[in-house]
């Protein structure tokens, strides 16, 4: 079953969890204001529009976790998705994932996400690729959701655990719509061990902010939710092979795309980025894959 926006509001009136000052933190940490017209701009100075834009060329901006498009190709590597799954993916963002998931896989997505405006912007991206009838990107608490139990047959979950400090309550909402034996891949940044990390970073403005929790705590909560965990696979050995390749970049003055980081983020970005890859380098965080079952 697909959800149209309109449809998932009506359902959402009627009994939403709602958002705390925490979480609202995280959503104006995350809202632009202006993105989808930065994002206009961004394409126009690749010359391209609405309709020659590709998915692949989106890339950038709405798959904007550690490793973009090739670290989601990691994750579904690892899973079975078809044209007969409907995928859940918590916290989608601008929708990249979910795109590329209904592309690559030919799977209906239902995405959720507590920033307006990226959903705003993600449905308008699905509308320039034609997948509107494939991806489906809703507004809300992916705490509390208005769907029913046993949606979807698979979710996904890309650098989003580190803005809910409930884990617990988010993968046993997860386990509830999931159908039986139906798989759970997360791809978030993690704590694997002492130090400090410096702020900002890409997920939140300051500390108080910060919902990071170590790979076990996962493990813990998935286990208490009733599943059951797959794999898992620290993936800091192909972020520091990531970050050596752009500080290459920089060396050598390759003038980076209009699409990126920035245009999401804008003039601090660079500080934020800086920041993730000081930490991941110093053995403090590190990108984690867990796939669970339920």
């Amino acid at each position: 079953m697909n959800y149209p926006a309109q449809e998932w509001q009506r359902e959402k009136q009627q009994g939403a969890k709602m958002i705390t000052p925490k979480e609202q933190s995280v959503v104006d940490h995350y809202t632009n204001g202006e993105l989808l017209k930065a994002v206009e701009g961004a394409v126009g100075l690749l010359g391209k529009n609405e309709t020659t834009i590709s998915a692949k060329e989106l890339a950038p901006v709405d798959e904007f976790h550690v490793g973009g498009r090739i670290a989601t190709d990691n994750l579904l590597k690892q899973l079975d998705f078809s044209e007969k799954n409907h995928v859940l993916d918590v916290g989608c963002g601008l929708g990249g994932v979910s795109r590329h998931v209904a592309e690559k896989c030919g799977s209906q997505v239902t995405g959720i996400d507590m920033t307006q405006e990226y959903i705003e912007v993600g449905n308008v991206l699905s509308r320039w690729l034609a997948l509107q009838s494939k991806v489906s990107l809703c507004h809300g608490n992916a705490l509390a959701t208005p769907f029913g139990n046993e949606t979807f047959s698979g979710a996904l979950m890309v650098h989003v655990g580190m803005n809910i400090g409930d884990k617990a309550g988010l993968f046993r909402e997860v386990y509830r719509l999931l159908q039986p034996r139906a798989l759970f891949a997360i791809y978030d940044v993690m704590l694997v061990g002492e130090g400090k990390l410096d702020y900002p970073v890409p997920w939140v403005t300051d500390k108080n902010s910060d919902n990071l929790a170590t790979p076990q705590r996962y493990r813990d909560c998935l286990a208490d939710a009733g599943f059951h965990v797959v794999s898992e696979n620290n993936r800091r050995s192909f972020a520091l092979e990531l970050f050596a390749r752009m500080r290459e970049k920089t060396k050598t003055r390759e003038k980076p795309s209009p699409l990126g980081l920035h245009t999401i983020f804008g003039k601090n970005t660079g500080v934020k980025v800086s920041n993730l890859m000081k930490g991941v380098e110093r053995g403090v965080i590190a990108p984690v894959e867990i796939v669970a079952q339920k």
